[in-house]
């Protein structure tokens, strides 16, 4: 079996944990601040939002830190540190007294968070570019899969052991990744003189830096619109049914029927790329998930809107992973971990913005103008990619082929 097989099956199963890990957060955050003595719906809504997605922002800063160095001591180690680092965060999280305590150690879970983005890296620097768009998609249905799991074991464990018990959980389950990372990940990384280059230096020696430019601000707002709703949607699912009980265990089912079709999409759109293109993948998922956010915004109950998140998760099946498979396409490989960094930077911004943005709005607003904006910036960012990424795509690989040979 190839070393770039054998890892993308190892790095799945890590990966598959450290997000089932991730994942059981957000259907509780807004129980948990209640917990926590908030009990005003508008302050948990904001307060949710700030919570989730200040994770995010203080990632982005450390993204390309991670990045960087992972280009010069490996990718292992880089997955190593932020398993063991998050192991001890979300311990920690389980004892917290009051909502600026739980504020604080999530700036901490943002900068150590970089399990997947190294295992991304990792994978993308050892598979040939005839199987890269399958390698990745298929590592992507390993954090939507966790995704998948990790809301409906939160509500689960929420019902019969308590909040507190979903953050030791997490713990363990990650402190489980670090050990079957350090056992069974192989990488016999040798360190490029390239790496040593300046900032200036090293982004010189990008090929093809607009549409790298362009690739990196499409996943940001990407982003905005895919994680504008996450933070709140335990509110929103509340509003549907106000006298039901067990909302979290509910809100962890409409959370992972995304996951779900996610799953079945990704790998399958990640071979479609291969063969039609990725600019082709990428521009009818994005009309796709336009469509399929408006009806979301007139559900009547939680089970209407688990039908329209379960066909959203086909439409997503080809879009982050796209994105990964882009960049590999028109990046060289002593560049894959920097710019697989910057990226992941980018779009963690746009993940802070979309959960600050989603909760500000659910507070002042409604739950409902989310729908509406996150599927305008879907179409806006579709026609961006069409302009900016679909008519240049093919001159871009066929330059970048002619500057390999």
């Amino acid at each position: 079996m190839p070393v770039w097989k054998r890892n993308l099956y190892v790095c799945w199963i890590g990966v598959f944990i450290a997000a089932i890990g991730m994942s059981e957060v957000a259907p509780i955050l807004p129980l948990y601040i209640r917990h926590l003595g908030i009990q005003n719906t508008s302050l948990v809504s904001q307060l949710s939002g700030i919570t989730f997605g200040i994770t995010y922002l203080i990632t982005a800063i450390f993204s390309p830190i991670w990045g960087h160095a992972a280009d010069i001591v490996g990718r292992k180690p880089m997955i190593l540190r932020a398993a063991i680092g998050l192991s001890i965060i979300y311990l920690l999280m389980g004892f917290v007294p009051n909502i600026y305590f739980l504020i604080a150690l999530s700036v901490l879970q943002g900068a150590f968070t970089g399990y997947s983005t190294a295992c991304n890296t990792l994978i993308a620097t050892q598979t040939d570019r005839e199987h890269v768009g399958y390698a990745l998609g298929t590592l992507s249905t390993a954090s939507v899969a966790g995704s998948l799991l990790g809301p409906t074991l939160s509500g689960l464990i929420e019902a019969t052991l308590g909040l507190q018990a979903v953050f030791f959980i997490i713990s363990g389950l990650l402190l489980i990744a670090f050990f079957i990372t350090l056992r069974f990940v192989q990488e016999s990384f040798v360190r490029d003189n390239k790496k040593s280059q300046g900032v200036r230096e090293i982004w010189n020696s990008v090929p093809q830096k607009e549409l790298t430019v362009v690739i990196l601000i499409t996943f940001f707002v990407m982003a905005i619109g895919l994680y504008s709703i996450e933070p709140i949607m335990t509110q929103y699912v509340s509003q549907l049914s106000p006298n039901v009980s067990h909302i979290a265990l509910i809100s962890g089912l409409v959370f992972s029927a995304t996951g779900l079709s996610n799953i079945i999409a990704a790998p399958r759109l990640g071979k479609l790329s291969d063969k039609i293109g990725t600019h082709k993948v990428i521009m009818i998922s994005l009309i796709a998930a336009g469509v399929l956010y408006i009806p979301q915004a007139f559900v009547q109950n939680p089970w209407q809107l688990l039908v329209l998140r379960f066909l959203l998760g086909f439409a997503m099946g080809g879009l982050i992973p796209s994105v990964s498979i882009m960049i590999k396409k028109i990046t060289p490989d002593f560049l894959t971990g920097r710019i697989f960094g910057l990226n992941m930077s980018v779009g963690y911004l746009g993940v802070a913005a979309g959960a600050v943005l989603g909760g500000q709005i659910a507070g002042r607003f409604s739950f409902q103008y989310i729908f509406y904006i996150t599927s305008a910036l879907m179409f806006l960012n579709a026609v961006w990619v069409y302009f900016r990424v679909y008519k240049k795509w093919d001159k871009a690989i066929l330059s970048e082929s002619f500057e390999k040979e």
